[in-house]
C-alpha cells in the first residue's frame, strides 16, 4: 500500500513539474490545456496506483518489484508466527510485520549483501531494537515460510 501511494505522489510531482516548465517555454500562451492534460495524467496515475493496486498485484506487479505476494490465510499466520517467535511485539501490527517480511524477502532474493543486518533493520520499529542475530533468525523463518530459496 505505501509504494502505491509513494508512485501516486511522485506520479504527482513529476506531472506538475512538467506543467511548470512547459508553461514557461509555451510561446503559444496555450499553457492551460498543457496544465489540463499533465493534471489529468496525474490523476489517472493516482487513481490506478489507489485504484487499480489489486489488479495490479493479480497480474504480477508484486512480482515485478521482487516482493512476493501479500500472503493470506495460513501463510500470512505462519509468517506472523515466525516473526512472533524472534520477538513477540514485533507482530503488534500485524501489517507492519508482513510489509517488513514481503521488503525482506525482496531484500534476500535480489542477493542484497548483509541480510541478517538488513532484516534487524528492517524490524527495528516500534522501540524495538533487534540483532543481527535476531535478523539471521527472521532470515531463517522467512526461508521457511514467504520466500523459500529458490
Amino acid at each position: 500500500m505505501r509504494i502505491r501511494t509513494t508512485t501516486a505522489a511522485i506520479a504527482a510531482v513529476l506531472a506538475f513539474a512538467a506543467v511548470g516548465c512547459s508553461s514557461d517555454s509555451d510561446s503559444t500562451g496555450d499553457s492551460g490545456s498543457k496544465a489540463d492534460t499533465a493534471s489529468s495524467s496525474a490523476a489517472e496515475a493516482s487513481s490506478s496506483a489507489d485504484g487499480g493496486g489489486a489488479a495490479a498485484e493479480g497480474s504480477g506487479a508484486a512480482k515485478d518489484t521482487g516482493l512476493p505476494p501479500e500472503p493470506t490465510g495460513a501463510e500470512r499466520d505462519a509468517v506472523l508466527a515466525a516473526v512472533m517467535d524472534v520477538n513477540s511485539r514485533l507482530t503488534q501490527d500485524e501489517d507492519k510485520a508482513i510489509d517488513a517480511a514481503r521488503n525482506q524477502c525482496a531484500a534476500l532474493d535480489g542477493g542484497a549483501a548483509n541480510t541478517d543486518h538488513s532484516a534487524a533493520q528492517r524490524f527495528s520499529y516500534d522501540g524495538i531494537t533487534l540483532t543481527d542475530d535476531d535478523g539471521s533468525h527472521i532470515n531463517t523463518a522467512l526461508r521457511r515460510t514467504l520466500c523459500p530459496a529458490s
